[in-house]
This record gives structure tokens, C-alpha cells and sequence, in this order.
């Protein structure tokens, strides 16, 4: 499948309009649209050189609990040696605009639009925009939960293109996901997949589950429902969920709707002993 992926367009809006907006933040649920993404809210990181990035998601009070999420923006030349000091965090990349060069170790990769790659906890890697143009791409970031008897997953890279989307069942093959890990290998505790929903394909049921979502729109539109609202959703929309948020969504428009999904798995639910 050859995809075209959002990118901000950065600027500020002029002084005439209208400052109503779709953005919602609740307990259960936070929609940042893609006309938040302007230049005032963008961040640095250190150790990072001609790079700026917009702040999707990070670990807060009534707010994400497992994972970050940036979406960066990286000019000709620009990029990092040391791009992560935590060395407990696991990564992905997806590129979503220009070309990129990523080391990981001592093997080096050359990604374009719709490039993936999975970044162990605690490897050595390097990250460069190989390109003449802008390169964007998420970076989501989540603290390995290890396990005895449990191996860390191994990096690997691919790419969208080379993925097969499976069909979701009784979908007619309306609702796809294209998954980069395997789900039987208990060793990754986070998936970060692409879902696909042709023209009229929906989730037939309100999700009620134990999973933490976060949802980049990649492509397209569509109408989601949330905690008992629906909300429309478009290219460049970043949704977070809630663990149990009800959710559901059916697609709109004439074009593929496709959303980059992050969700944790395959590990107990911490538990906490009340102090009384």
C-alpha cells in the first residue's frame, strides 16, 4: 500500500481568525487537533541540533500514564548522537516526511515516508536527516516492563509498505490492521500498529478495554465516539484514550482512513497498596 502521511505545515494563524477550536481535554479522553500544531508550541530537546518537535503526549497526572509521544521535525543535516539518555525507554520511529539515516549499534538504515523502526531498551543508536528537505516523523517512548524468563525484543526496521494489513473479522475487509509485532510475542509490551478503515468501515461496538490509546490520524477522516461523545477526527488529530474509555469510530470521506496506534500489553496490571 503507497501512503501519504500528514505533516504540520507550522506558522501561525493570522490575527483575523476566529479562535473556537475542536481541542478537548477530559479525564477519560483529550483531542489535540491538527490546527494546535502551529510554531508557538513546539519544544527542543537536548543533545538534538536543527530539530524542533510538538509534544503529543508525556506521563502526567490525569494524563498519559505509560508513554510519550513527540512528533519531530528535523532540518537538512539536523539530528542527534544521543538522542535518549533514559535508558530504560523503548522506542519507535515512523516517518511520516523526508529521508532519514538511523545506526543502530553498528548497522545503519536508510528510511523514507512510512520507514518503522523498533528501538530496544537501553541500545546505542544514532539518528540523521540524510535529505535535502524537512524529515518528520513519531517518536513514541515507553519504559521497558522486563520479566524473568521473558527475552527483551531485538530491534528491527520496516516499513508500512512491506506490512500485509490483516483483516479484522466480519470487517469484509472494511477494517485492517497492519501489525509490526507479532501478538503471541509476549516479549514486546507495547504495539504501535497502523489502522485502516476503508470508506464506510467502522468498529461495530464500543470499546470498553484495559489499554492506554494513543492515536496519531495519519490519513483521512473519520468520526470517533468517546465516553458517550462523537467527535470528528481528520489528518493530523492526535487522540488520547484512556485505559477502559469507551471508544468506537467509522470512517468518512472517499479516501482510506489510518490512524498510527499506540496501546501496552502483555504485562499484569501494576498493582498499589493503599497507605491507610
Amino acid at each position: 500500500m503507497t501512503s501519504t502521511y500528514w505533516t504540520p505545515p507550522g506558522g501561525l494563524p493570522s490575527q483575523s481568525r476566529l479562535i473556537s477550536s475542536r481541542a478537548v481535554f477530559t479525564d477519560a479522553y483529550a483531542l489535540i487537533p491538527n490546527d494546535s500544531l502551529t510554531d508557538i508550541v513546539t519544544s527542543s530537546l537536548p543533545f538534538w541540533n536543527e530539530t524542533r518537535l510538538w509534544v503529543l503526549a508525556r506521563p502526567m497526572t490525569g494524563f498519559s500514564e505509560t508513554f510519550s509521544h513527540y512528533l519531530m521535525e528535523v532540518a537538512p543535516g539536523g539530528g542527534s548522537d544521543r538522542p535518549d539518555d533514559d535508558h530504560q525507554a523503548q522506542n519507535v520511529i515512523f516517518v511520516v516526511g523526508g529521508q532519514l539515516r538511523i545506526t543502530l549499534g553498528d548497522q545503519s538504515y536508510n528510511m523514507d515516508a512510512g520507514g518503522y523502526v523498533y528501538i530496544p531498551a537501553a541500545c546505542d543508536w544514532n539518528i540523521r536527516n540524510s535529505g535535502s528537505a524537512i524529515a518528520h516523523f513519531h517518536w513514541i517512548r515507553k519504559r521497558y516492563v522486563s520479566m524473568d524468563g521473558v527475552n527483551q525484543p531485538k530491534a528491527f526496521v520496516t516499513s508500512d509498505n512491506e506490512i500485509k494489513p490483516t483483516p479484522m473479522p466480519n470487517s469484509s475487509g472494511l477494517w485492517s490492521t497492519s501489525r509490526f509485532v507479532d501478538p503471541c510475542d509476549l516479549s514486546h509490551d507495547m504495539h504501535v500498529n497502523i489502522v485502516t478503515f476503508q470508506p464506510g468501515g467502522t468498529i461495530p461496538f464500543a470499546e470498553t478495554h484495559v489499554m492506554e490509546h494513543g492515536l496519531f490520524i495519519l490519513s483521512g477522516k473519520g468520526v470517533y465516539y468517546l465516553n458517550q461523545e462523537w467527535i470528528e477526527v481528520e489528518a493530523g488529530d492526535f487522540l488520547w484514550l484512556r485505559a477502559f474509555c469507551p471508544q468506537a469510530c467509522y470512517a468518512g470521506g472517499n479516501s482510506p482512513f489510518r490512524y498510527l496506534l499506540y496501546k501496552d500489553v502483555n504485562r499484569h496490571a501494576p498493582l498499589q497498596i493503599l497507605n491507610r
